[in-house]
Order: C-alpha cells, then structure tokens, then sequence
C-alpha cells in the first residue's frame, strides 16, 4: 500500500474579515511564511494548523 501525501489545507485570507483577536479585539495580519495570525497589540503570533487558524491565548506565540 502506498500513502499519499498531501500538503496542508491554504488558509482563506477572507477569514481575516471574520477573525480577531481574541484579548484585544485588534485586526489580525497573516504571515504567509509563519502560518500565523499576528496580534501586533497583544504581541501574539496566533498558530495556523491544516488551514484552520487556533484562536487559543494558550496555543499563541509571544512576539519578540
């Protein structure tokens, strides 16, 4: 048996419209490079995973 693989699900950029962040409310900017959602008033990198972005403070990446 062969396995197939696959590359991960592209994020919809129009979810941008839809999504914040979640402690400040603030707009979120997509790094394409990172897979990430950024908060730049939280200072939060927001992970995004097989196309879904996780919206959790507990998954989110501090900003240097």
């Amino acid at each position: 048996m062969s396995e197939e693989h696959t590359a991960a699900p592209a994020f919809d950029r129009r979810m941008l419209e839809a999504l914040v962040c979640p402690v400040t409310n603030a707009v979120l900017e997509y790094d394409a490079a990172a897979q990430e959602l950024i908060s730049k008033p939280a200072n939060l990198a927001f992970p995004i995973r097989n196309g879904i972005p996780v919206m959790l403070v507990d998954e989110a990446r501090p900003l240097e």
